[in-house]
């Protein structure tokens, strides 16, 4: 398999601005691993899916809203559906407004708030004013934008809960190789993790002996492999509960799971409840789709 690290961009402002405003719609959204030394302010406007962002994989629906910091591999990934997926993505890099300007003595907690999304900050409980105002940013002219986001900024940094989405074992390292090893095996896991998984088979990728690939995926990710695969199919499986009507043991194959008791334990141990309870609480009517047929060969646990 061709080893392939994350892509990095180095968005373009328009026009000599400091920031960029866009909203990102497309009938799905691809699995495109990459980073940049912006930071990226997205909503989720229309469409359901998974984000994976540095070493955590969760799901995504509309209205949610996460901070990204420079260097953080992410990618919003969705499937094709009747409607499409859309996002306000605004980006900005830390000295936009001027060197030194964050480091001003009002804007104490907004520093705070940046300096914290290096590790990616998920928001909950966002009014309806500041989501609609992220939304708006793309549709304002440069200055307005400016004034904006700042405000966003500020609101967020005050009067909204943030949870940081990676953990304390995790930090980007750009250009590095113990970067680019991780980013080639979170690929190939991301386009195989329902089929059955062969450590050793994923250390040679690298390349890696299996025992000292063990080592250096939870010192660089902060948590075993297992771990990160047992997230990776947990969250297929929360998207097949959700958006399908598909029963429970047929979730867990699909999920890469061939026990259905090792499947519930990992679930519940994940997401702090059974898989037919997050489906009752989750699923919507108009998002169930016909299932496509299972993946070839016999699923590992």
């Amino acid at each position: 398999m061709t080893r392939v690290k994350p892509r990095y961009e180095q968005p373009g402002a328009p026009g000599g601005t400091t920031l960029v405003c866009f909203v990102r719609r497309q009938r799905a959204f691809d699995f495109a691993w990459h980073y940049h030394e912006e930071y990226e302010l997205t909503l989720i406007t229309e469409g359901d899916g998974t984000r994976y962002a540095g070493s955590t994989v969760e799901r995504y629906r509309p209205g949610d809203l996460v901070l990204l910091g420079p260097n953080l591999p992410h990618t919003f990934t969705s499937e094709p559906t009747e409607g499409v997926a859309e996002a306000a993505v605004t980006q900005f890099r830390h000295d936009f407004l001027g060197p030194g300007f964050f480091a001003l003595p009002q804007f104490r907690a907004l520093d705070g708030l940046l300096a914290r999304s290096a590790r990616g900050l998920r928001f909950a409980r966002v009014p309806g004013g500041v989501r609609a105002r992220v939304a708006e940013l793309p549709h304002l002219d440069p200055a307005a934008q400016t004034v904006a986001l700042l405000d966003v900024l500020c609101r967020l940094a005050t009067g909204v809960e943030s949870t940081q989405i990676t953990g304390p074992g995790y930090t980007p390292a750009p250009g590095s190789v113990v970067r680019d090893r991780v980013d080639a095996v979170c690929r190939h896991l991301q386009q195989t993790h329902t089929e059955p998984v062969d450590q050793a088979e994923v250390a040679a990728l690298v390349p890696m002996s299996p025992t000292s690939f063990s080592r250096f995926f939870r010192g660089a990710m902060g948590r075993t492999f297992t771990d990160y695969v047992n997230q990776l199919r947990v969250e297929t499986a929360c998207s097949l509960l959700a958006g399908t009507g598909l029963p429970v043991t047929e979730v867990a194959a699909r999920s890469g799971y061939r026990n259905l008791s090792h499947f519930n334990r990992r679930f519940r141990q994940l997401k702090g409840l059974r898989p037919t309870e997050y489906r009752t609480a989750h699923q919507r009517p108009e998002t169930i789709r016909p299932a496509g047929p299972p993946p070839a060969g016999e699923f590992g646990a």
